[in-house]
């Protein structure tokens, strides 16, 4: 009798835990916006292998944002090839959450090239707003001769906290 008291027990607190996760997970469910998470971590980051282009020139991009203080966030993007190509070709924007509209905006944005190599990266610090979301897209362009493979990235939402 004392054993099966004990094994309704145990069962009863498994159960109880059991929905508590599933309350809790509802509860932590994360919005998603134009492919990317609204999340409250320092950093992100964003990895796009080309369709169709691997194994021409394209390998692989990639992209991070971090929380780099109070008002500036850090930007960093990346372009590699699968072999020496004369063209690469990167394009960051820094992108802004509305949450009125439910869309993100572009706030910034710079390029960068690269000839005769397989890799290059770019980054840069971009003074914003505390108190929104921010992330960060990239386009990652290469080849030997136009048209040049093509293809992009981009991270999660990250919170800078309001002051």
């Amino acid at each position: 009798m004392k054993k099966r008291i004990l094994s309704m027990l145990c069962s009863i607190a498994v159960l109880c835990t059991i929905f508590a996760g599933v309350a809790n997970a509802e509860e932590n469910e994360l919005k998603m916006v134009d492919g990317s998470y609204l999340t409250t971590e320092d950093s992100s980051t964003g990895t796009s292998v080309p369709h169709g282009a691997r194994g021409e020139y394209l390998m692989t991009g990639e992209c991070t944002i971090s929380n780099a203080g109070l008002t500036r966030i850090y930007a960093y993007a990346s372009t590699t090839a699968n072999q020496k190509v004369d063209y690469l070709k990167t394009i960051v924007y820094v992108d802004q959450y509305d949450e009125e509209t439910d869309s993100w905006g572009q706030i910034y944005y710079w390029s960068a090239e690269a000839f005769d190599d397989y890799f290059m990266s770019t980054d840069a610090a971009v003074t914003v707003e505390p108190g929104y979301y921010y992330r960060v897209r990239a386009i990652h362009i290469g080849g030997d001769q136009y048209p040049y493979d093509e293809t992009a990235s981009f991270t999660n939402g990250i919170l800078l906290p309001a002051i």
